[in-house]
């Protein structure tokens, strides 16, 4: 089920950069939907409605598209342009998931817990992979897959495959693939310490005359 919904209208005319900039002006957002069966859907979207979900929107988001005059169509949000100095978003390319059939994408991150290598044992958390990419029917999409770091130890880390994720989601990214890890930082704070402890270099400057400088 779709988590998001637009109203949407076709874009029959005015097209160029001169033309977006008009609907851009007016509140608008033009857009495209494609897909890899159907011909390129030119839209118009709601600038406002957009802008409220976009930080919430990622590429495993299902989104409904009320369009007027036309199906529904549910898709995935696959690119936007945005002018982040003035804060506007120009172009959304919206890619079409058809029911019934697999699509390929990543599904983010979410990294949950706080490890007790962390914790107890003065490690860093690394986030290495923040999206795994799947291949699934869109019903079996998940949203985000969720990771619990609680029990990692200095040096401890989860690979892909020791996630748990839906049978029913291939996994394409390598299950070897480390996901998170905790690394120690005694062995830089050794090095350190004994850098620190070194005996000062002494140089001794000679006189002409081969008697030590005071």
């Amino acid at each position: 089920m779709s988590n998001y919904l637009f109203e949407a209208t076709l874009r029959t005319s005015d097209f160029g950069s001169a033309g977006s900039r008009r609907l851009i002006r007016a509140g608008k957002i033009p857009a495209v939907v494609y897909g890899h069966k159907i011909t390129p859907t030119h839209i118009v979207i709601d600038a406002r409605d957009f802008g409220k979900a976009v930080n919430k929107l990622t590429e495993s988001t299902l989104i409904t598209l009320n369009i007027e005059g036309e199906e529904s169509k549910e898709v995935l949000v696959k690119n936007f342009q945005e002018n982040l100095l003035v804060d506007k978003i120009f172009h959304v390319d919206f890619y079409e998931v058809i029911r019934g059939e697999k699509l390929h994408t990543s599904v983010p991150v979410v990294v949950e817990g706080n490890p007790i290598g962390c914790r107890q044992g003065g490690g860093i958390l690394d986030i290495v992979l923040h999206e795994i990419e799947v291949e699934c029917f869109p019903k079996d999409l998940p949203s985000v897959i969720r990771v619990d770091v609680s029990a990692l130890g200095i040096n401890g880390h989860i690979t892909v495959a020791e996630l748990t994720i839906n049978e029913n989601v291939l996994v394409l990214t390598p299950g070897n693939e480390a996901v998170a890890t905790v690394k120690a930082l005694k062995a830089e704070v050794v090095e350190e310490t004994e850098d620190a402890n070194a005996p000062a270099e002494v140089i001794s400057e000679k006189n002409t005359d081969g008697t030590d400088t005071e």
